[in-house]
């Protein structure tokens, strides 16, 4: 189908914000009802870590809440988790940038100071604790979607590289030599991974991740044949304006 028949919603970071995944499901699903033509929603990665419900993130996530077809990516906080559960000897990397809080979510005892032999049976009752729909879903990450003039993925693409070409771990993690890059990257790259406080909308770029896990702010940009615009979901206590 051509862009003109089709619609894609587009979630930036999540970071186990189970209460506005919750909330954006709600109102991407009514946007849904009240148009016509197919929909994708497309979720851009990090869905663990740093938040308070990682393995709730995946548990809802794992069973297509939504009223269309479903995309996921991969973001690099899932490449760390699944870095910790092949080799537990990286979890003090994996604390410092919100394991600890992904690791909690799943009712596992953990502190801020353990030992190698303590990461070794955090990841063996990690990997207990994980339900069969949670690693299928960990598993069927995808690393970018491209959609019309649009091209999605997590972090970024690097300039002077085809989007043909790009490297899982740039589509991943990559941050300054994108976001400084004034290159035509041939489509739009829609991304994630560099939390701002309210969207970026660039000539070569859109930046969806409002630092959910922080701000409280989840954001969606829905891409359709008349251009852009933006869904937000909001933690109760901060204005809607």
């Amino acid at each position: 189908m051509t862009i003109a028949e089709n619609r894609v919603y587009a979630i930036g970071d999540i970071h186990g914000r189970l209460d506005l995944l919750k909330s954006m499901i709600e109102r991407i699903n009514g946007d849904i009802k009240s148009r016509a033509g197919e929909n994708i929603i497309v979720t851009l990665g990090d869905y663990v870590d740093r938040g308070p419900d990682s393995s709730g993130v995946l548990d809802r996530l794992a069973t297509n809440p939504f009223a269309g077809h479903y995309v996921a990516l991969k973001g690099n906080h899932e490449a760390l988790f699944e870095a910790f559960l092949d080799n537990p000897t990286v979890g003090p990397d994996w604390w410092r940038l919100g394991g600890l809080e992904t690791v909690k979510s799943f009712g596992i005892e953990v502190t801020p100071k353990m030992r190698r032999s303590d990461f070794e049976r955090v990841a063996r009752q990690l990997r207990d604790a994980m339900s069969s729909q949670q690693i299928e879903f960990l598993k069927s990450l995808k690393m970018s979607f491209e959609f019309g003039q649009y091209f999605l993925c997590h972090a970024g693409v690097r300039p002077g590289v085809s989007l043909a070409r790009q490297s899982e771990v740039d589509l991943i993690w990559i941050r300054d030599e994108f976001l400084s890059s004034q290159f035509d990257f041939g489509k739009v790259v829609v991304h994630g991974h560099t939390p701002r406080r309210e969207p970026e909308v660039l000539a070569n770029r859109i930046n969806i991740d409002t630092g959910a896990y922080a701000s409280g702010r989840l954001t969606c940009v829905v891409l359709d044949q008349s251009g852009h615009r933006f869904i937000t979901a909001l933690s109760p206590a901060l204005p809607a304006g």
